[in-house]
């Protein structure tokens, strides 16, 4: 019997965007458990619409999955990272209107098991920000910086340094211009070659056109969509949940001398406070079984400020935790700093949790184990 698994990028969806490696770790360590365990495994790119509706999105998704098994009737695995959680979960729920050509129950009755890693499902601050005039320079910034690091492992420090002063929670936002910010972007840009840029661009363009997702992330928006993603019998939930050190000025010391470390460091401040903002009452208690996952991660149910630099933890647990770790919203899916490993890991939200290849093999053996189990 052969397993479909796939994976589904968070904003921008460029899991096959050239050769950004968004989840090549994930595949890497994914096809090394069902190969040690001899399972017949096929692991696919789900590469959905940038930052389009969660309903488009989702749509989309199943088309993928339509296209790729319509020669298979093996089951069917949806593992999202980010707001790819919130596709899967879409995707499967049950009368579900999905804008796509597909009837989505040709899909959905086959799916067994929707896994959603460091997934906002009940809304991101981060993305009320991102919806004003300022946020949406700012992620555009913090997005082509992200493939950045991703193809060509290195981060340009000025970019750096105008997008920790953009995030500030301290007001020094103000005096970074919009004109700044796409001057340093078009110089992050030429590093690009001319064919990648092209690529950027109209991936891009995509989302100038639609950004319709960002205010969907909100908590206001994440209240209407859990009432209507209902759970679909037959499939088994889980979630693998996030939480980074909470910043501070002995850890900021720790980063080192380094310019660019430390530019680092303050973007991932600025995330971080702004990731905090979510209000307890908004958020879910969590049942026996979550509470145990948590406390033998962390000590302690996280309180309504922990997160991981992108989404509030609390607001991560769904269903069954199958891992929680200290670590933030890229290191789960492979983006540490392990330069030894082939390909190499690069870190470039600096957060000092100490999440290392390890913890990486740990956390997606988990995922494995709760799928194919």
């Amino acid at each position: 019997m052969r397993h479909h698994v796939f994976l589904v990028p968070g904003f921008f969806g460029f899991a096959n965007f050239g050769d950004f490696r968004y989840f090549a770790h994930v595949r890497e360590r994914l096809l090394a458990w069902t190969r040690a365990r001899n399972l017949d495994a096929v692991i696919h790119y789900a590469p959905t619409f940038p930052t389009s509706s969660l309903r488009r999105r989702a749509g989309r998704l199943v088309e993928i999955i339509h296209q790729e098994t319509a020669e298979d009737d093996g089951p069917i695995h949806l593992i999202g990272h980010s707001t790819g959680g919130l596709d899967a979960r879409l995707a499967v729920a049950p009368r579900a209107s999905l804008a796509c050509a597909v009837d989505p129950e040709r899909v959905a009755g086959r799916v067994r098991t929707v896994v959603a890693v460091a997934t906002p499902h009940y809304g991101a601050p981060t993305a009320a920000f991102f919806t004003s005039l300022l946020g949406q320079r700012v992620l555009f910034l913090f997005s082509l910086m992200t493939m950045h690091a991703i193809r060509l492992g290195t981060i340009p420090l000025p970019a750096l340094v105008v997008l920790a002063s953009a995030l500030a929670p301290t007001g020094a936002g103000r005096l970074i211009s919009g004109g700044v910010i796409e001057q340093v972007y078009e110089q992050v840009l030429k590093e690009f070659s001319a064919e990648r840029r092209a690529q950027i661009e109209r991936v891009f363009a995509e989302v100038r056109r639609d950004q319709t997702l960002l205010v969907q992330l909100t908590p206001e928006g994440m209240d209407l969509f859990n009432a209507l993603a209902t759970e679909r019998d037959g499939v088994r939930r889980a979630c693998v949940v996030a939480q980074a050190r909470p910043p501070s000025v002995r850890q900021q010391l720790a980063v080192g001398a380094s310019p660019t470390n430390q530019a680092m460091y303050n973007v991932y401040r600025a995330l971080y406070a702004i990731a905090a903002s979510l209000p307890e009452h908004l958020l879910p208690t969590p049942d026996a079984a979550q509470v145990r996952a948590l406390i033998r991660a962390y000590g302690r149910v996280p309180s309504a400020r922990g997160n991981d630099a992108m989404v509030p933890t609390r607001s991560q647990v769904w269903g069954e935790v199958v891992h929680a770790a200290w670590a933030d919203h890229l290191d789960v899916i492979g983006h540490f700093h392990a330069p030894e490993h082939a390909p190499l890991h690069v870190d470039w939200l600096r957060t000092l949790s100490g999440f290392s290849r390890a913890e990486f093999e740990a956390m997606w053996d988990d995922v494995a184990r709760f799928t194919f189990g």
